[in-house]
């Protein structure tokens, strides 16, 4: 029983905090929007309101349950992996460095890690659980937060392991999934904006439109979330200017947060029925 109250407590304390530290982001995505957009901004918002719901729910579901057992369970596991000596570098080797250069590290190889990480969310093996964060069709800065447990720990679980690899200490990791974290809510805005010369340098919000947009033209693409630099030397670079194309997926996922919980076990059942079927030509 006592068990059962610190795991709710968690879970409280959890929730709290990942909801209050969204309230200055908000605010702040809401005074760029009216700056882009003018009073659009409104109608925009109004429009995209199902998905938001939708949206926060998910992500009410990741901060009360999945986040704090992902915590327990990946503070051990990094800890793990340092203290077996399974890291090619010290902790020693990093404290003589600046720790601008460190933090900085720390990001450029998190984005690197990501951006693999993500194409391979893009695949068939992780793609039922992904799809739930491409499905929504009126993309706001909550699309960010719109994601499913089973993506959520598959994220952690490949994001921890090479970054705890690399032996950087806690403070350099924590900068990386900040500044990750809030950018990448930034680049899923409803804006224009493509970054001229930057362009080559960092993700901009038309970029990353472009990797969710509902036709195969946009397959394939953008997968970074801070520098764009990974797209091109990869060869999936793709803006050709403001994207205005639908969003969304072709994948018959349904709408809600129940139906997109659901989708990767109705994925699998459906592979498997087809499958069988594929074995057994007189089966219907």
């Amino acid at each position: 029983m006592e068990a059962l109250q610190t795991l709710l407590s968690e879970a409280a304390a959890s929730f709290w905090t990942a909801f209050s530290g969204l309230v200055w982001p908000a605010l702040a995505f809401a005074a760029i929007a009216f700056i882009a957009h003018g009073l659009d901004a409104i109608h925009v918002a109004r429009n995209a309101a199902a998905e938001v719901r939708t949206n926060l729910i998910l992500f009410a579901l990741d901060a009360s349950l999945v986040t704090p057992l992902l915590v327990i369970a990946l503070t051990f596991f990094g800890a793990l992996i340092q203290q077996s000596g399974f890291v090619l570098f010290s902790p020693t080797q990093w404290a003589t460095l600046p720790q601008i250069a460190v933090g900085f590290v720390a990001l450029f190889a998190g984005d690197f890690i990501a951006y693999w990480r993500h194409r391979l969310e893009h695949t068939p093996l992780i793609w039922p659980a992904h799809v739930a964060h491409h499905s929504d069709t009126a993309m706001t800065w909550t699309t960010g937060l719109r994601f499913h447990p089973f993506n959520r720990v598959t994220t952690a679980l490949i994001d921890t392991t090479f970054l705890a690899l690399l032996g950087l200490p806690i403070w350099a990791l924590l900068i990386n999934n900040l500044v990750r974290h809030y950018y990448g809510l930034f680049i899923h805005m409803d804006l224009p904006w493509t970054y001229g010369p930057l362009r080559r340098v960092f993700v901009s919000p038309a970029m990353h439109r472009w990797h969710h947009i509902r036709d195969a033209d946009g397959a394939g693409v953008n997968f970074a979330t801070v520098f764009s630099v990974f797209d091109q030397a990869f060869g999936t670079y793709h803006v050709p200017g403001p994207c205005t194309a639908p969003l969304g997926v072709r994948d018959d996922v349904g709408h809600g947060a129940l139906k997109q919980l659901a989708w990767p076990l109705v994925a699998l059942y459906r592979a498997v029925k087809f499958r069988r079927s594929l074995r057994s030509p007189g089966m219907t």
